[in-house]
């Protein structure tokens, strides 16, 4: 971290406080750091503070006086732009480039990899037009650290926490690392549902979302793997700087997976795969006819089973439970008849945990009686822990 230069854009939300502290780490890690604050983020704290804390002026206005600030040198300065806390307003104007004030003109301007990292009320998270705007600055390459779940300003329980600071100075750290945890390795992840059709029109599918195998890839991009994402149909932002291999049917997946398998070191297998299909698939649509309807099923390949008969010594593969009753049980009995070296167990009965939530709550378990429980979480600490868990068993 030392020697790096750290721009830090902050916008008008309570959580501009968590902001001062990350300076701070920023400054005690030998960085050189810079803020710029809009109009709404000076209600909440004075610039004095900032530019003590940081021991350089800090930027409001794109005119001070008779001085012109210049956001092209500021952008193409940093090492990294990091806003935080990024408000829904700042978002959306990121989202659509105006451009009408200093934080909005350097970013606009930066040529340096730019870092958000939100902060808002539960409802403003969850709208749509949040999730739109979310997605589009994702597009072009932004990198997000998503918002934790806890007590929020307005009284609410639920999603929209800024980020702690010391969760946001890691990232940065790895980010920065010459020695990144995944450095020269081949992953191969799996996210998503998997819709087996009947027909023409209908297909049978799962709720999953695939943010957790989503957020998983993109920790270990962030973290230096070569990562390839074998993606089930779903309707989120696909990372970047990764393969991404499109399927819709359970056979699709196993058979890109399987033949990824062979020259990858790592294999995390998020998706829910669906465990059976329709042998017969109609070619046009059923039409309802009488009281009931009988299909007929037939198993899938089991993809985890398969990597765990074929796996090298020198490969390491996870696995997924998601359960509903006698978790840890099934959970360990996967793990050891999958051949897998850790499985990741959730709950659908865990508040706020499994398909569609922002958050996740995991157990992990490992060879040698090895169990590790975490906290409720956002998916992306959840992938960091289970990235983590991967490098400590990797690496003994």
């Amino acid at each position: 971290m030392k020697g790096k230069k750290i721009l830090i854009g902050v916008s008008g939300s309570i959580a501009v406080y968590k902001s001062l502290l990350l300076v701070r780490l920023f400054v005690q890690a030998g960085a050189i750091v810079k803020v710029i604050m809009t109009e709404a983020a000076t209600k909440f704290v004075a610039p004095l503070s900032f530019s003590t804390l940081s021991k350089n002026p800090v930027y409001v206005h794109l005119m001070d006086d008779d001085t012109w600030n210049n956001h092209v040198e500021l952008g193409r300065w940093a090492d990294l732009f990091i806003i935080a806390p990024l408000t829904c307003n700042t978002l959306a104007k990121m989202s659509t480039g105006i451009c009408d004030n200093m934080l909005l003109a350097v970013y606009l301007s930066a040529t340096c990899p730019v870092l958000a990292i939100p902060a808002m009320d539960e409802d403003m998270w969850l709208h749509s037009s949040t999730r739109n705007n979310l997605n589009a600055i994702k597009k072009i390459g932004n990198k997000v650290i998503s918002v934790n779940t806890g007590e929020l300003a307005s009284g609410l329980i639920g999603p929209g926490r800024m980020a702690e600071p010391k969760e946001i100075f890691e990232w940065v750290e790895n980010l920065f690392s010459e020695h990144q945890l995944l450095q020269g390795k081949k992953v191969v992840i799996t996210a998503g549902p998997t819709h087996e059709p009947i027909d023409p029109v209908r297909f049978i599918g799962n709720r999953s979302s695939g943010k957790m195998g989503i957020a998983i890839a993109e920790c270990c991009i962030a973290l230096g793997a070569e990562v390839t994402l074998v993606l089930g149909p779903v309707n989120v932002t696909v990372p970047q700087n990764c393969e991404v291999l499109h399927v819709q049917t359970a056979r699709e997946m196993y058979n890109t997976v399987v033949a990824k398998w062979p020259a990858s070191d790592i294999g995390i297998m998020a998706a829910a795969v669906a465990d059976y299909t329709i042998p017969l698939i109609a070619d046009e649509k059923i039409k309802k006819q009488g009281d009931s309807l009988s299909i007929e099923l037939v198993k899938t390949l089991d993809i985890l089973a398969t990597l765990g008969s074929q796996k090298r010594k020198n490969q390491f593969l996870v696995g997924f439970a998601l359960e509903t009753n006698n978790e840890e049980a099934f959970a360990k009995g996967k793990l050891k008849n999958k051949n897998a070296d850790i499985i990741v167990l959730n709950s659908l009965r865990e508040a706020g945990a499994g398909f569609g939530h922002d958050s996740n709550k995991i157990t992990i378990f490992g060879n040698n009686n090895y169990e590790q429980k975490f906290d409720l979480k956002s998916k992306s600490e959840v992938a960091r822990d289970i990235i983590d868990t991967i490098v400590k068993f990797y690496n003994d």
